[in-house]
């Protein structure tokens, strides 16, 4: 068994989704009797493998391990869809240093040079919830969960919300504003629609119950590098609408029929008219199932471990 060191630029007590995943994986790793260590930096901790968490905001760490132990890269969405395409150096030496990259839905895969996606291996995120779908009866409730920062598109359910004239519909907004502009445009917005609510940042564990008390999720992210809100929907079973983006779609498939374009919130609208409709809400389920077996812990755990043993054989 080996002696890892997790780099997340996300420090203790951090409710992001660097910060979810680095604990995940320590824990799915010590269930394979590896001994594993956090930080937002690595300082020499002794390990016989490093794993950092984003290319550019590890990239400190990365050059510190001057290649002495082998390297494990994992790619976000703002490293794939943002620095990457911008031409980040630091982006670029991280890929460039890592034996093995880690992406997180297998559409990233196309984002990659040849020789960068030929060490590339898709590791998808995993859910344990211990709810199940059950939406109240006398309202239809899109629950948004996640932080409100620009990468999110925060508001496009609210504004797909505005669209609708029906009363039955409410939107549930589940997440911590990182700017205060988004706190006045989510208090505003309830000022104007008693049918939206903000109920801002809490325990993952809440939000989870808010998902599975909900009829629909809405993920409308701009840049997504593999949202793990949608591996808890599959596993919980609430259908999601989601943008159609790489990220999006690495994670729920081509042939979801729950996508809508990017900044669209007209053509939102009319997908949540279409879930009015117990035939497409099915169907979603229908979809979302098959999907489902790719987001277990024990999936997660057996591809992390296969990319364990490339690096350290």
């Amino acid at each position: 068994m080996a002696r890892l060191f997790i780099v997340t630029p996300a420090g203790a007590g951090m409710r992001n989704g660097n910060r979810h995943t680095a604990l995940r994986w320590a824990t799915l790793l010590r269930q394979k009797g590896h001994r594993v260590g956090i930080g937002m930096h690595w300082q020499g901790e002794p390990c016989n493998a490093l794993i950092a968490l984003h290319a550019r905001r590890s990239h400190a760490s990365v050059l510190a391990l001057q290649r002495k132990k082998p390297l494990i890269v994992v790619l976000t969405g703002t490293d794939l869809y943002k620095d990457l395409p911008a031409g980040s150096n630091e982006v670029r030496e991280s890929i460039a240093l890592a034996d093995r990259l880690v992406v997180l839905q297998d559409a990233a895969l196309a984002e990659l040079a040849p020789e960068a996606r030929r060490k590339a291996r898709v590791v998808y995120q995993s859910a344990d919830p211990r709810v199940r779908h059950a939406p109240p009866r006398n309202r239809f409730r899109i629950a948004v969960v996640g932080h409100l920062r620009g990468e999110k598109d925060p508001f496009r359910a609210a504004a797909a919300l505005s669209r609708l004239q029906d009363g039955n519909l409410e939107v549930v907004q589940i997440g911590a504003a990182l700017e205060s502009s988004f706190k006045t445009e989510a208090e505003k917005r309830m000022q104007a629609d008693a049918r939206y609510r903000w109920l801002g940042g809490m325990p993952h564990g809440r939000a989870l119950g808010w998902m599975a008390r909900s009829h629909l999720l809405v993920v409308s992210s701009l840049m997504e590098g593999g949202a793990n809100v949608i591996a808890e929907a599959a596993r919980i079973g609430t259908p999601v609408l989601a943008s159609r983006m790489s990220g999006n779609v690495g994670m729920l498939g081509r042939a979801y029929p729950g996508y809508f374009t990017v900044g669209d919130d007209a053509a939102l609208a009319n997908l949540i008219l279409a879930c009015r409709k117990p035939a497409f809400h099915a169907q979603l389920k229908r979809h979302l199932r098959l999907r489902r077996p790719l987001f277990a812990p024990a999936a997660e755990r057996a591809a992390l471990s296969r990319v364990l043993h490339e690096v350290l054989r």
